[in-house]
């Protein structure tokens, strides 16, 4: 009997966890456990049952200027060819 519990609980020093996150799932937390997606809060709960948003927990973009850019934001799956100057100079030999 001794013996049988020492060698348990050296099989279980042994077994690795990969990482913090995988130690408690939502299958070996109570019913109403939520994990989560790693997400951050925008704001608070308040006792009344409302939600104050804060401005500074919000993202901030900052997106260049593109007026007088060449390229265009759509790129279509089935793109036509277009001649070009560039293009016609070459040919294939």
């Amino acid at each position: 009997m001794p013996l049988g519990l020492i060698l348990g609980l050296g099989r279980a020093m042994r077994r690795k966890r990969t990482s913090s996150l995988d130690i408690l799932s939502s299958k070996r937390a109570p019913r109403d456990y939520y994990k989560g997606k790693n997400c951050k809060s925008t704001g608070f709960h308040t006792r009344k049952g409302g939600y104050v948003v804060v401005s500074e927990k919000l993202p901030n973009y900052v997106v260049p200027d593109l007026t007088d850019f060449k390229l265009k934001p759509y790129v279509s799956q089935c793109p036509r060819e277009v001649k070009t100057a560039d293009n016609t100079d070459t040919s294939a030999t």
